[in-house]
């Protein structure tokens, strides 16, 4: 890890008082920071307990429910969307449970012909962060499909710059692909919480990259403080 990424680590850490018990319970399942890939997979039966539909345009309604603290703050970000520029957005997939990955995964297979390239383009059950309740899929249009032209819309171009004032990322970028383990997915939000978006966006690195860092940071500050 670069000193000065783990130097200015070190810092926020401290800025935002976080220790390993506290940084731990983020990360931890139910935390707003809890990771999940291919190496970090949720149980078949999780299901997060405060779900609920965000009031925003979706194309399909039955589909888009979030965790009740994302699901609000996803209203707020359409909204200034709407405002701010005159754009319309439609929600098109948020909570997933494990049974719902695995289907779509199975037809990803037999797409492919290929479960290797199936699980570069989908995740697996289990390592979908739409089973925390956390992530949302996007659309310009209610007939759009989910492809990387999205980034090219005045849409995908104005989530990209803003979803962080709203506490999402962008979690699979281009330039992350060998970190994430996943193809780039410019219409793929994730809610981490204003301040945890807010330094992603600025330090543009992925998930994976920032919650190392910060654990190396906290681990160096409660070293300091023996």
């Amino acid at each position: 890890m670069p000193l000065q990424l783990l130097s200015l680590l070190i810092s926020l850490v401290s800025a935002l008082s976080l220790s390993l018990d506290t940084l731990g319970q983020a990360t931890s399942l139910g935390g707003y920071l809890a990771l999940v890939n291919r190496d970090y997979v949720l149980a078949a039966d999780y299901e997060p307990d405060d779900l609920v539909r965000p009031n925003v345009k979706a194309t399909n309604g039955s589909a888009i429910l979030m965790r009740s603290e994302a699901a609000a703050a996803l209203e707020e970000l359409f909204a200034a969307a709407k405002d701010e520029a005159g754009l319309t957005l439609y929600a098109a997939s948020g909570y997933r449970s494990y049974g719902t990955q695995s289907a779509i995964f199975e037809r990803k297979i037999k797409n492919t012909g290929s479960r290797e390239k199936a699980q570069r383009l989908v995740a697996p059950p289990g390592a979908s962060e739409h089973q925390l309740g956390l992530a949302m899929d996007l659309k310009a249009t209610p007939t759009s499909n989910l492809s990387a032209s999205f980034a090219k819309t005045k849409q995908g171009q104005w989530v990209a710059e803003n979803a962080h004032r709203f506490g999402f990322i962008i979690r699979y970028k281009e330039e992350w692909t060998d970190i994430t383990g996943y193809a780039y997915e410019p219409w793929h939000i994730r809610y981490l919480g204003k301040e945890h978006a807010a330094i992603i966006y600025e330090m543009d690195i992925p998930l994976e990259t920032y919650i190392a860092a910060l654990r190396a940071a906290a681990l160096s500050q409660d070293l300091e403080e023996e």
